[in-house]
């Protein structure tokens, strides 16, 4: 063992951090809890043997330190860790940056860039990262093998916690939402709120928890538990709908099953940070708090609402959450009025309403960007000078601050990690100047460290290429996603029981794959004249207001009504006219507005991710729509205008109510 005087210093910093119940609280001697030989990853160091066991010498000493005693608490093995770290490592692990891809943007390339990862590693100490690579499995398996081999060769050996955003759905945006490659496809989460089943999203969550593992990620920067209280908010296809109950249920059936447990993260867990805390879906005329233009959200009354949604989530113990980043205007906690800063530095919704009054014990990792300054591409790009990655920055409400004073606010608010930056010398800084306590630095990165001992990654970061190619892509969980892609669809209109269409008829097609529809059996026309039936397939209607800002030209804003003029509603006129039975299908990405075409279909099918070949199956009658609408759909732009941003389904007269279905 080592030093007698280094043991105390673990014991004396695990006595003085105070973690709720996350950690061993007393100066009793740390004891071996198990005693079942680990498989150890050796790819950089080697290993010790001590009373005729093997443990991964992290440090490259010889000797076995507590923190890589595979036998102690992962609380035990954190708390003796930090006592070891100097102060550069330590702010180095409150950092979540992105993993640099070889000329990429955002992380986005072939391979990861190594040589930079070295410097992140070796210079900043930096060990939490984003992945936004879309390989083959094996590729990103052997990718995140490497990545973990420079980590291995720095002084602790220190593991990676590598996450993603989510890569099993049919949204991407690059810097909120991944594509996956290999990976099984599932609808949007509001499938999952369209089936209402829990058992559903965990068995989804089984499978996508196994895939992460076998990639070599640990960490599931979802789910998403903002309420979609107003429909024109363009991140609404990553929740669970609009109502508190119902995504909190199914919120805390995703944590559970991606960490492995309904108590917690298990050894073979993926971490979740549920986001984002707190009310984040009230923004103003939808406008997204990426922006500085959509900086606002207005929680008002249903302010509760919006809490109650994290209810499952929290009770799973989610091992992270993620804070919002619109400031929320004019709202009230217990009678005080809120901070006027984004929640991720306001002390009222962290520590006191998170952390003191529901018992939250978690790491709470900023979301992208908070601490850097908005330039004037930020604030107000041009075409000539559009925003671009480099300008993205969201320190919405501490503008005036300076990046030092930033990270101070937002550690004593209850931040643990920053997200989207390896900006080490500002917090350096603040603790030479001794504007922070470092117990309080100490505090997080115990947090930080603990779920990387809860799964083993400092025995054993590799995962097995080959492993990777048979875990991911199975049969029976593809044929598992294509079900529920079918089944998550809602069956909104079918006058005259038009469905099922005919099988083997002819069929007029728009914004559908020739291919798919020949596949299924039809026979494709150019012609509408000559059709049996039309199929026009769209997403709900938008606008790109703001094309300048590098999310407003990436995320849909403005109208959700179909018009003249659009190629979807051309489409559905022209079948019209020509007097064919014509269905709509419809991605319900956001909630639209259909009565402007009502007339013009037979059959409304809305689904929230599905292929060509699940939409047809529902429409030839060999799947079932079993979906109910998660959310009410307006009547008009008018009812979107004058409803509250804030309150579930409250448009007047909607044309299809919450739960709507046949």
């Amino acid at each position: 063992m080592k030093t007698a005087k280094l043991m105390a210093t673990s014991m004396l910093v695990l006595s003085a951090v105070s973690l709720g119940g996350c950690v061993h609280s007393g100066a009793e001697p740390m004891q071996p809890v198990q005693s079942t030989q680990r498989d150890l990853g050796l790819r950089v160091k080697s290993a010790i043997t001590v009373d005729g066991l093997q443990f991964r010498d992290a440090d490259g000493d010889g000797q076995l330190a507590p923190y890589e005693d595979w036998r102690l608490s992962a609380e035990e093995r954190a708390t003796d860790l930090a006592a070891r770290m100097m102060q550069a490592e330590k702010v180095g692990t409150l950092m979540h940056s992105t993993m640099p891809g070889l000329g990429g943007e955002l992380g986005r390339a072939a391979t990861y860039d190594l040589e930079s990862l070295g410097a992140l590693v070796g210079n900043k100490h930096v060990t939490s990262y984003i992945t936004r690579l879309t390989l083959d499995p094996a590729d990103l398996a052997e990718q995140n093998n490497l990545a973990q081999e420079v980590a291995a060769a720095g002084r602790l050996g220190i593991p990676l916690t590598i996450s993603t955003d989510p890569r099993n759905h049919f949204s991407y945006v690059l810097g909120a939402a991944e594509a996956g490659s290999g990976t099984s496809q599932w609808p949007e989460l509001l499938g999952f709120a369209a089936l209402r089943d829990p058992q559903l999203v965990r068995e989804f969550g089984e499978i996508a928890r196994r895939e992460y593992r076998a990639l070599g990620i640990h960490m599931a920067l979802s789910p998403q538990l903002d309420l979609l209280t107003e429909p024109r908010w363009p991140r609404g296809s990553g929740t669970f709908g609009s109502q508190a109950e119902l995504s909190s249920e199914l919120g805390g059936a995703y944590v559970e099953s991606f960490q492995g447990s309904g108590d917690g993260l298990q050894a073979d867990g993926v971490m979740t940070v549920v986001k984002h805390w707190v009310g984040y879906g009230a923004q103003p005329e939808g406008f997204e708090a990426h922006n500085y233009y959509g900086r606002f959200a207005d929680p008002g009354d249903y302010f509760a609402q919006h809490i109650a949604a994290f209810n499952g989530a929290l009770a799973a113990k989610s091992a992270g959450i993620m804070p919002a980043y619109p400031i929320l205007r004019d709202a009230t906690l217990d009678g005080e009025a809120i901070e006027a800063v984004s929640p991720g530095y306001s002390a009222q919704l962290l520590d006191g309403l998170l952390r003191q009054r529901l018992g939250y014990e978690g790491i709470i990792l900023s979301d992208w960007g908070i601490t850097r300054d908005c330039n004037e591409r930020c604030l107000n790009p041009t075409d000539e000078a559009p925003q671009r990655a480099q300008d993205i920055a969201t320190s919405w409400g501490v503008e005036d601050l300076t990046v030092q004073q930033r990270y101070v606010k937002g550690l004593q608010a209850g931040i643990d990690q920053f997200g989207g930056t390896d900006d080490v010398a500002p917090l350096l800084e603040a603790l030479d100047a001794g504007e922070l306590d470092e117990a309080r630095v100490d505090q997080s990165v115990i947090r930080v460290m603990v779920p990387k001992f809860q799964l083993g990654l400092f025995d054993n970061p590799y995962v097995s290429p080959a492993a990777a190619t048979a875990a991911i892509g199975g049969a029976d969980d593809i044929a598992k996603a294509d079900r529920l892609q079918r089944e998550a669809q809602v069956l909104l209109r079918n006058e005259g029981s038009a469905l099922p269409f005919a099988s083997g008829a002819k069929v007029w097609l728009h914004g559908m794959s020739p291919e798919a529809a020949q596949a299924a059996g039809l026979q494709v026309v150019e012609e509408i004249a000559d059709a049996d039936f039309a199929i026009v397939r769209a997403d709900t209607p938008s606008e790109m207001l703001h094309p300048n800002h590098f999310f407003g030209s990436r995320y849909k804003e403005g109208r959700l009504n179909f018009q003249p003029g659009d190629p979807a509603y051309e489409a559905l006129a022209q079948a019209s006219a020509a007097d064919v039975p014509t269905m709509l299908a419809i991605f319900l990405d956001r909630p639209a507005v259909l009565t402007q075409v009502l007339p013009l279909t037979d059959v409304i099918l809305a689904n929230f991710g599905a292929s060509d070949a699940a939409v047809l199956d529902v429409a030839l009658g060999r799947a079932k729509a079993r979906g109910r609408l998660p959310f009410e759909l307006p009547r008009s732009m008018e009812a979107v205008e004058a409803q509250d941003p804030a309150a579930p389904d409250d448009s007047t007269d909607p044309l299809y109510p919450f739960g709507a279905g046949l």
